[in-house]
């Protein structure tokens, strides 16, 4: 039984340089066998925790024969009874020690993990510095730091016919909803496929609503943030080898508030959060309002600004849907191209080429001044938002209202406003309406996100996430 072991492995992980053997004879255990793979496990682990110890039980007068595994220290050793679960435990970072009774595996897991470092997407002047990796341990021990209670509940799953990568979903037992739990399980356990490489592979697979822009799954590299949605009564989903750990259900006002919210006064923030609401919708809006009033609604334009406008754009050759979606493609272009060049020089360069391109334009007469400005304000106060996902719907919606306006003005404008209405409250996350607490109503929730109480009178959770609601038995004086 031995040998074939020994010989199915040798089979397995053949042209796999990083695959050793070690074959240590004994006198009362006949051979040992120690396989790990060195690009995953600790040489010097193997070498002080089972090498060494191994060494030395020829030299013991009484040894226990039917318990090697005695000999051996390890914080994590299991007996593995199946020879089929070898493979996941040596690519797992295990030593395992083949005898001719027993099969044994021993937690010596390199350290290929990089520290921990401050977030670099979702950043803020307040709060922790601190954010995830791309291990699953260490996140979870960032989480645990601030959740020091045994309700904090993990259940793990094991996907990907090739990867393998570990999945954890958490929750607070005695405040989440448990049948949402229980769905979020069954759809992963469904999930078959050759790999899961990162945490947006489970949001698009768990993501109910194909069809729209908007993201019904946050993606979180703050664990302060995390936290604060357990607490709330939200499930987090982790997954090995990413950064990012996914919270369900998210709704729409997640999106615009981030958690440095919480960290500020109230009649702070409270201005902040109208001005992302204001930005958001003047982003969208902006470019198909101008285009609305020039060709369509000439009248709701003062005299002599309407004659200023019609002097820039005289010799323009394009109108002025062809001019907006010219200028929107090249500004998408930037800004994708500061994305992707490294953070030295990307900014440089993008602003570089706005000043340069938009001076040309002009210059040449491809588009007016007054697009310029228009297209610059649009930009502007999309910068406001940070999540990818986010941004690709605005742009989706842009279209949508450029288009709408170029045929019908202002009323398409309005017929626009109507399509995004109807689209974001038909749009549901975990069988829940994404665009709560707006519709539907919730004040507990809609003080949280979209308009702040105090800290102290922050007393309930919200009724749609959880039935324990009460987060403080009484105010704080």
């Amino acid at each position: 039984m031995q040998e074939k072991i020994i010989q199915r492995l040798q089979a397995e992980f053949n042209k796999n340089p990083d695959f050793t053997l070690k074959k240590i004879v004994t006198k009362y255990f006949n051979d040992i066998y120690v396989v790990y793979l060195e690009s995953v496990s600790s040489s010097d682990k193997v070498n002080d925790y089972i090498l060494k110890k191994l060494a030395t039980i020829n030299n013991l007068k009484y040894p226990h024969k039917d318990n090697i595994g005695s000999y051996i220290p390890g914080p994590n050793t299991v007996t593995i009874q199946n020879p089929d679960q070898i493979e996941f435990y040596l690519t797992n970072g295990f030593a395992v020690v083949i005898t001719q009774k027993e099969i044994l595996a021993f937690e010596t897991k390199a350290d290929i993990n990089r520290s921990v470092s401050p977030p670099e997407v979702q950043k803020s002047i307040y709060g922790p510095k601190d954010s995830f990796t791309e291990n699953i341990q260490i996140n979870l021990g960032l989480l645990k730091r601030r959740l020091k209670s045994s309700s904090l509940k993990s259940e793990s799953l094991y996907l990907g016919r090739k990867t393998n990568t570990k999945i954890d979903i958490m929750y607070i037992s005695d405040i989440v909803d448990m049948e949402s739990v229980k769905k979020v399980a069954e759809e992963l356990t469904k999930i078959d496929i050759d790999g899961i490489i990162d945490s947006g592979n489970i949001a698009q697979i768990l993501t109910e609503n194909e069809h729209t822009p908007f993201p019904t799954i946050y993606a979180s590299e703050r664990p302060d943030e995390v936290a604060t949605s357990l607490l709330d009564g939200k499930i987090a989903i982790m997954v090995d080898t990413s950064p990012f750990v996914l919270i369900t259900p998210a709704f729409f006002g997640d999106f615009l508030n981030p958690i440095a919210d919480n960290y500020n006064r109230s009649i702070n923030v409270n201005f902040l959060k109208v001005l992302r609401f204001v930005s958001f919708f003047l982003t969208m809006i902006i470019p198909a309002f101008y285009i609305a009033m020039v060709n369509y609604n000439m009248e709701t334009i003062p005299t002599s600004l309407l004659v200023n406008f019609a002097s820039q754009r005289d010799g323009v050759p394009f109108p002025t849907i062809i001019e907006a979606i010219v200028m929107i493609t090249v500004c998408e272009i930037l800004r994708e191209s500061d994305l992707r060049f490294p953070n030295n020089y990307g900014s440089a360069i993008s602003i570089l080429g706005a000043l340069i391109l938009g001076e040309a334009a002009v210059s040449a007469g491809i588009v007016s001044p007054i697009m310029i400005i228009i297209i610059a304000f649009t930009f502007i106060t999309s910068l406001i938002f940070t999540d990818s996902e986010l941004i690709n719907a605005i742009r989706y919606f842009r279209i949508i209202f450029l288009i709408c306006a170029a045929l019908y003005g202002l009323y398409g404008i309005a017929i626009g406003l109507i399509y995004f209405l109807i689209h974001i409250t038909s749009v549901n996350t975990l069988a829940k309406p994404y665009f709560f607490p707006l519709a539907p109503y919730d004040s507990n929730y809609l003080h949280k996100k979209l308009f702040r109480k105090k800290f102290t009178d922050d007393t309930k959770r919200s009724s749609i996430l959880t039935k324990n609601i009460l987060k403080q038995k009484k105010e704080i004086k």
